[in-house]
């Protein structure tokens, strides 16, 4: 095929799946379109591409991704635990997504080593259906949803009671037409109560306005395409763009009385939030404490945590790390165009709500009859069989009786994340108890030479402390980026060896830094 031909997106589509040796979809191509990687060198009737641009796309970005990561983090990174043959879709899948959470592994990597498949790499397999796997960073659950597929139990702890909750709802089975019914009652709440007020009005107004505006002045894709081909300065023409829009929007602010700003900021509700999206959070939170089942309580709490996360007075770039409230209109590096503010949570709580009960059936379809339970507290001290008997007696008893077969978990890495810091709307609105000081290697404390003896000395009590439900001849596997090689002696302190380790690429992170990054697994057992 002539590298002047024009391909339709489906042709696009089949080329690239033929190039690359792996499926690329229609929506991937338009995706690349859509972002200005390559041109729409169509017309209005069809969109067509030219196959010199996108195989210099293929070229430059993709082919050259895994010999350039070797060269940057070396010759022993393991390709085959990229992944990379996943799309997004597949690494979120099902109640993996459930709530958003930073650190986490994708279900995938779990898959790798629970499962009992064997292959170059893994040339034996660890653990058996029934047999049951710990993870003692539970996280948002990760190990145990996957477990629960695999047929094995699973038992996770975590120092967040947010984590827990989490977790377990994405394990529990539910009646998911009572959850429908309930999401419904506060969603009609939810509608009478905007009725009454002017902000449908006013954000209809608000997002028509925005639309022409931006369709004007940031037309998709040609100015993703300009920017990225350097025709158009991005920060002189979005910063003109961004006083121009808003003149307009202070005006319709004062046209409907909108209060764009809170007056107090004592909490994180206060400072993070639009009034109007306040006063929608706590009718939403007051309906939701008048559920009487306890487990369908806990979902629909999830749900609104969920929701107010995405309603956060911030930019859309900056969801993940706050930095300063943002309540008016801004443009978005994100998006590329003129963004703003959110002034109620409806579409955020109707659009979460129907996903969530689409992701539990889902699951239910997966789902094997085996026992998964979180539990609240102290790695490094807790009683796993004790407190798993007054939780859940019957996975208790049975857990006291075959012991835990191996560990599967992702230790928090040193200074790198607060992990009750980044769900503080969901311990302000719950007001739940927050145990920071419990946490192990948390960003506040940083990544001196203080803080990393204070790791070693954390993850090591962990591991002693586990050590004592597990069976003599034990697996422990340990996902960690140890950046300052930390861990020969954290096993050493555990009294502990590594027999093997392996060093993954992580392709699919969802910071702003794209550049090249590993991780180790390390396979730890006894001495």
């Amino acid at each position: 095929m002539p590298n002047n031909d024009l391909l339709t997106v489906k042709e696009a589509s089949k080329w690239a799946t033929r190039y690359l040796e792996k499926k690329v979809t229609p929506s991937n191509i338009a995706y690349l379109i859509q972002y200005g990687r390559v041109k729409n060198s169509g017309d209005q009737k069809a969109t067509k591409i030219a196959l010199k641009e996108l195989l210099d796309y293929y070229n430059s970005s993709h082919h050259m991704k895994e010999s350039l990561w070797r060269e940057k983090l070396g010759e022993d990174l393991n390709w085959t635990l990229s992944f990379e043959q996943y799309k997004e879709s597949e690494t979120t899948k099902h109640v993996h997504r459930l709530h958003p959470y930073k650190g986490k592994f994708i279900p995938q990597l779990v898959e790798y080593f629970l499962d009992n498949h064997t292959d170059t790499f893994k040339t034996k397999t660890f653990f058996s259906k029934g047999d049951i796997v710990l993870d003692p960073f539970s996280g948002s659950g990760t190990t145990m949803v996957q477990a629960n597929e695999l047929g094995l139990h699973a038992i996770g702890i975590d120092v967040s009671v947010f984590n827990t909750l989490i977790a377990n709802c994405k394990i529990t089975q539910y009646d998911l037409i009572e959850v429908e019914k309930e999401l419904n009652r506060i969603t009609t709440k939810l509608c009478q109560f905007l009725q009454d007020s002017h902000i449908s009005v006013f954000e209809e107004k608000l997002a028509n306005t925005l639309s022409a505006f931006n369709k004007e002045y940031f037309p998709v894709p040609e100015y993703k395409y300009k920017v990225h081909n350097k025709l158009i300065e991005e920060q002189s023409y979005a910063a003109e763009k961004e006083k121009l829009f808003l003149k307009i929007f202070l005006n319709l602010i004062e046209e409907y009385n909108i209060k764009s700003d809170s007056s107090k900021q004592e909490s994180f509700l206060d400072k993070w939030y639009l009034p109007s999206v306040k006063e929608e959070i706590f009718l939403v939170n007051e309906e939701i404490q008048n559920i009487k089942n306890s487990k369908i309580k806990e979902i629909i709490a999830l749900i609104l945590s969920r929701t107010i996360r995405s309603c956060r007075a911030t930019t859309h770039s900056d969801l993940a790390t706050l930095i300063e409230p943002v309540t008016t209109t801004y443009y978005c590096v994100k998006h590329g165009k003129i963004c703003k503010p959110l002034f109620s949570i409806l579409k955020w709580w109707q659009t979460y709500s129907k996903d969530t009960i689409k992701r539990l059936k889902t699951f239910d379809t997966l789902r094997t009859n085996t026992f998964q339970t979180c539990l609240t507290g102290d790695s490094r001290t807790i009683d796993i069989f004790s407190v798993l008997e007054k939780v859940n007696p019957e996975f208790g008893i049975l857990a006291k009786e075959k012991k835990i077969k191996g560990i599967f978990t992702s230790p928090p890495y040193v200074g790198m994340i607060d992990y009750h810091e980044q769900h503080a709307y969901a311990y302000d609105l719950f007001q739940l108890e927050r145990k920071d000081e419990l946490e192990i290697g948390p960003l506040y404390k940083g990544k001196g030479k203080i803080a990393q003896e204070s790791y070693v000395e954390g993850i090591s009590s962990v591991l002693i402390n586990c050590k004592k439900f597990l069976v003599e001849d034990y697996d422990v596997f340990l996902v960690a980026n140890d950046r300052n090689n930390l861990y020969p002696r954290i096993a050493e302190m555990a009294g502990m060896k590594i027999v093997n380790q392996y060093k993954r690429p992580v392709l699919n992170r969802t910071e702003r830094d794209k550049g090249a990054y590993s991780e180790i697994i390390f396979h730890l057992k006894g001495i």
